[in-house]
């Protein structure tokens, strides 16, 4: 470790000690967090050690007298560690600090430190100098290091949070629309934040298809758009969507003169204050961890801060927190799953990814949960699932069928399933005719009206006794 690293993690390691000595709300949120093995030197893990156990049996923060009375009747710390700790300790002193960044890089310096342990556990059991634990033990070692985090939220208080219970009752939920209205209807308006929505289909049939055209539906809108892709090259992508908001075939892109294109892309950054980035990783080879770098990196290198992501898709990336050689791939499909709607939750936007139908869902026009390739486990992750599905007859129409899988924000049965039309040359998808909804299936309802406005929802209240 460079020595200016090291004395960084040494000024931290003081302030947190003094703040655990001197501010009460600091103590009350970090303290439950921070271990005794994060602090490098003896004499700090001893005065942290006295502190806490303090804390936990007075419930309130100790004084440096009360410390060092209590550090002078311990019989387990000689006279050098004892002096050591007594220095440490006089030199705590109350300073005003800002709170958050506090709170910040306590949280920081105890994820850091956790991973730093992680490591070193997992070279000890490598080197046969752990002989409790196995290799196996070593993905639940790192993942629970990486899972270190502060939270303070310890639950909704149901009476005490009523009001503002009913003021998200009241809030209208920001929606991201898509340009298709069987869409809207089946998702009351749009995906809502913090939500992983999957395509399920077979290869060929339309996952890149609806991904690039959702994206470029998105852009439109003024959004801004992080379209990740680990199959196809950035250009393969971005002539995709050049066709589709250009309104032309991909085979006319190849032949428009430099004037035409140039007069197009002027029109449409004339019709958007969106922004698009395509980024390419090879695939297998990028987690979330890379997604939130990536993120990150946008944000500090172009002030571009996505509102949708599109990941194209979900079963070519890699696991942030396993090795695909070493798991089943149920649990490391899943795992994925999980680690994407995650990064949705932190950075509070959409996701959208596409997935595999198993061998038997490539050629079936009525796929179900059961088709999902390579892990039932990824349903259970997402938010909105469907299934994209053609076959000769529809194909000749131009059409595709749309069926719901899973759908947390309506009830599936409402338009189960329903016809979209595709224009393969032209990388976009549009709404059919009614008449050309004849695949209602038996069990399926039909949706009877729109989404309510706030004031036709009070309107059915009007008659309600208090």
């Amino acid at each position: 470790m460079a020595l200016s690293s090291l004395n960084n993690n040494e000024r931290i390691e003081i302030t947190i000690l003094r703040n655990l000595v001197f501010n009460e709300d600091f103590t009350r949120k970090a303290l439950p967090f921070v271990k005794s093995h994060y602090f490098n030197k003896k004499e700090e893990q001893l005065l942290f050690d006295q502190i806490n156990k303090f804390v936990q049996e007075y419930k309130n923060l100790p004084t440096k007298e009360s410390l060092l009375i209590e550090l002078n009747q311990r019989k387990d710390i000689n006279e050098e560690q004892l002096k050591q700790v007594k220095e440490t300790l006089s030199t705590l002193q109350h300073e005003e600090v800002e709170q958050q960044w506090l709170l910040d890089t306590t949280e920081k310096f105890c994820k850091d430190r956790a991973v730093h342990n992680a490591v070193l556990d997992g070279i000890k059991i490598l080197d046969n100098k752990d002989k409790k634990r196995s290799p196996e033990a070593i993905p639940h070692i790192l993942s629970e290091a990486l899972a270190v985090s502060f939270d303070n939220h310890i639950g909704h208080d149901y009476i005490g949070d009523a009001q503002a219970r009913f003021d998200w009752y009241h809030t209208k939920e920001k929606k991201y629309k898509f340009d298709l209205s069987f869409f809207n209807k089946i998702t009351k308006g749009g995906v809502p934040s913090k939500t992983l929505n999957v395509a399920l289909a077979g290869t060929g049939v339309g996952k890149s298809l609806f991904m690039c055209h959702a994206a470029s539906a998105f852009l439109t809108q003024g959004l801004n758009v992080l379209y990740i892709t680990l199959e196809m090259a950035e250009e393969r992508i971005a002539e995709r969507i050049d066709a589709n908001l250009f309104d032309v075939t991909i085979d006319d892109l190849h032949t428009m003169p430099k004037q035409l294109y140039d007069n197009k892309l002027s029109k449409l950054q004339g019709k958007t204050t969106g922004q698009l980035i395509i980024k390419e990783y090879p695939t297998a080879s990028a987690h979330s961890g890379h997604f939130r770098s990536l993120l990150n990196e946008l944000a500090l290198k172009k002030s571009f801060r996505p509102q949708v992501i599109f990941i194209d898709y979900l079963n070519i990336c890699a696991s942030a927190r396993f090795n695909g050689g070493n798991i089943s791939s149920y649990f490391y499909i899943k795992a994925i799953a999980e680690e994407l709607r995650g990064l949705a939750v932190e950075f509070d936007m959409p996701i959208f990814t596409a997935t595999q139908t198993t061998r038997t869902g490539y050629v079936s026009t009525d796929i179900g949960l059961e088709d999902t390739s390579e892990s039932f486990g990824l349903p259970a992750t997402a938010d909105f699932m469907f299934a994209l599905m053609s076959n000769e007859e529809l194909e000749a129409l131009g059409q595709m069928k749309v069926k719901q899988l899973k759908n947390r924000y309506n009830d599936p049965a409402m338009n189960r399933s329903f016809i979209i039309g595709v224009d393969r040359p032209k990388m976009r998808l549009y709404d059919v005719e009614n008449t050309a909804q004849n695949i209602v299936d038996s069990n399926q309802q039909e949706t009877k009206e729109e989404y309510p406005t706030p004031d036709q929802s009070y309107d059915k209240f009007s008659d309600f006794k208090l």
